[in-house]
C-alpha cells in the first residue's frame, strides 16, 4: 500500500465528506477546528501541473547517509501545528503522447511553468496558497503563515499542493471528481483522504496526505530500532509528528499502469528534548504489459530530478526501490519499479527537502503522458483478466509486507479505510497459474522475475 501508510493515521469519528467550501473572510482561513471554512477545488487555484521544470537548483555534489536520523536542537513544540505537541503522519496523476491531440497539448503546456512562477508561489503568502488546495489544511492556515519558515510548515505545503495538483489532473483525464473526507484523530492531527472510484477512466484512485502526532506505540518504535534508529524517550514514551502525501491509481484499461507515490516527514522528540528528523518517499510504476517507451519516460523522469542534486541518487534509488518492492513468496517484483528513499537526513534539513520537493513534483509529469498515450487502447478479455491477475500480486504485497501498512496498523487512532486505501476494487487469484511461454504475458513476467535498467 502506498509505500507508507503514515498517510493513514486516524479515527474516522469525525469525517468530513463533500467539496470543501471557500471563505473570503478577509483573506482569511478559519477553520473552525480544522473542519470549517474549507477550500474549493474548482476555480482559482494552483496551476494544473508544477511540471518537469520544478527542480530545484540546489548545489554541489550530496551523500545521503544511512546511519542515524538528523538531529536538531530541541525547542518549543509548536503547540497548534497538530493538537498535541509533536506531529506524525505520511501518507498518483496524468498526461499525453498520441492518442488525443488536444489532451497531449495540454499535458505539454502543463509541464511548461517557468521556474520564477514556480519560486513566486512558493514564497506567497499562505493563506493565498491555501486556496488551490482540495480542502483546507490540517493544520491552521494561520499557524502555518506564522511558522512560514519552519519544516513542518513546509512539508504540509509541499504535500498539500501535491495532492491538489494530483488530483485535478486526474479529474481533468477522467471527468469525475474525487470524494473529499477531512478527518481528525484523537491522539493527535488528522488528514485528508481524496477518492475517486468507477471513474471512466480510473477505477480506483485515492490520495492521502496525513498530519499526524502523538506517541509511538512500542510496536512501532520497535519497527524503527530494527532499522537502527536509537531512540531514547522519557518515561517509555516517545512523542513523535509525522505527515506525508500517498497515493495509489487503479486504471480501468490493462494498458495504463497503476502508479503509487508516498512522501513524507518524520520528527521523534527524544528524553533531552533534542529531535531526530528524517524524510522518506519515492514513485513506483506497475504496468500490466511491457512497454519499453513507457518505462524509459518513466525513469527518465524520476533520473532528471534525482540529477538535480546527485547523480548517484537515481542508480541507488533505483536498486533500492527493486529491492523493496519485492514479493519474496513470488520470487519477483511489485512492478517495474521506480525510485525509493527513507531515513534520508543528510546532507542538511534544507537540502534533504529540496530533494523530496523535486521528487514529488515529478509525479504528474512521470506518469500524465503515459495514461493520454493509452486513454483509448483497446483490450480483449484475456488483457482484462491478466491485469487482475496482477492485482492479485499488488494487494499481496501491500498485506504482507508493505512497511506502512504495518505501521499503520500498530498506532493507535489508525484510520482503517485510508490505510486501505491502495487496495484495487477488484483482483483475482487462480489457482497455479502460469502464461503461455512466448506470450506477452510471460514477457513481463520475466522483467519482474529480473529486472531492467531503463534509462
Amino acid at each position: 500500500m502506498a509505500a507508507l501508510v503514515l498517510c493513514a493515521l486516524a479515527k474516522t469519528a469525525r469525517t468530513t465528506t463533500k467539496r470543501c467550501l471557500v471563505s473570503h473572510l478577509n483573506g482569511t482561513v478559519s477553520t473552525g477546528g480544522l473542519s470549517s471554512a474549507l477550500f474549493p477545488s474548482h476555480g482559482p487555484s494552483l496551476p494544473l501541473l508544477p511540471g518537469i521544470r520544478w527542480f530545484s537548483r540546489g548545489s554541489g555534489l550530496r551523500f545521503m547517509s544511512h546511519g542515524t536520523a538528523g538531529k536538531s536542537a530541541g525547542g518549543r513544540t509548536r503547540r497548534a501545528f497538530a493538537l498535541s505537541g509533536a506531529a506524525l503522519a505520511a501518507g498518483a496523476a496524468v498526461a499525453g503522447f498520441l492518442a488525443n491531440a488536444n489532451h497531449l497539448q495540454r499535458a505539454e503546456m502543463a509541464t511548461k511553468i517557468p521556474q520564477p512562477a514556480l519560486e513566486k508561489r512558493e514564497d506567497g503568502d499562505i493563506l493565498e496558497r491555501c486556496r488551490g488546495f482540495m480542502c483546507a489544511p490540517v493544520t491552521d492556515a494561520r499557524v502555518l503563515q506564522e511558522n512560514k519558515g519552519e519544516m513542518r510548515t513546509k512539508m504540509e505545503m509541499l504535500i498539500m499542493e501535491t495532492q491538489a495538483e494530483f488530483c485535478k489532473a486526474l479529474e481533468e483525464v477522467d471527468g469525475g471528481t474525487f470524494q473529499v473526507d477531512k478527518w481528525q484523530r484523537k491522539e493527535g492531527g488528522g488528514g485528508i483522504s481524496c477518492v475517486m472510484q468507477d471513474g471512466k477512466v480510473f477505477e480506483k484512485a485515492g490520495v492521502n496526505v496525513s498530519v499526524v502526532s502523538g506517541y509511538l506505540t512500542e510496536e512501532a518504535a520497535k519497527q524503527m530500532r530494527s532499522r537502527g534508529k536509537v531512540l531514547k524517550g522519557k518515561d517509555g514514551k516517545l512523542p513523535f509528528c509525522a505527515m506525508g502525501v500517498s497515493s495509489v491509481i487503479h486504471p480501468k484499461n490493462p494498458h495504463i499502469p497503476t502508479v503509487h507515490f508516498n512522501y513524507r516527514y518524520f520528527e521523534i522528540e527524544e528524553e533531552d528534548g533534542s529531535r531526530q528528523w528524517w524524510f522518506g518517499g519515492g514513485t513506483d510504476l506497475t504496468p500490466v504489459y511491457v512497454n519499453k517507451d513507457d518505462a524509459f519516460l518513466f525513469h527518465n523522469t524520476l533520473k532528471e530530478a534525482c540529477d538535480q542534486h546527485h547523480p548517484q541518487y537515481y542508480p541507488d534509488f533505483k536498486n533500492w526501490c527493486d529491492r523493496y518492492f519485492y514479493v519474496r513468496h513470488r520470487g519477483e517484483t511489485r512492478g517495474i519499479g521506480g525510485i525509493f528513499f527513507d531515513d534520508l537526513d543528510s546532507p542538511s534539513q534544507e537540502e534533504a527537502f529540496s530533494f523530496v520537493k523535486s521528487c514529488a513534483r515529478t509525479v504528474v509529469p512521470c506518469y500524465l503522458p503515459i495514461v493520454y498515450k493509452h486513454l483509448n487502447d483497446p483490450f480483449t478479455q484475456e488483457e482484462k483478466a491478466w491485469q487482475q491477475v496482477r492485482r492479485g500480486r499488488y494487494v499481496e504485497f501491500n498485506l504482507v509486507y508493505d512497511r506502512g501498512v504495518k505501521f499503520g496498523l500498530a498506532t493507535p487512532g489508525s484510520r482503517i479505510e485510508s490505510i486501505l486505501m491502495s487496495l484495487p476494487l477488484t483482483a483475482r487469484w487462480e489457482y497455479m497459474h502460469e502464461p503461455a511461454e512466448g506470450s506477452r504475458e510471460a514477457e513481463m513476467l520475466e522483467v519482474l522475475r529480473n529486472p531492467k535498467e531503463w534509462v
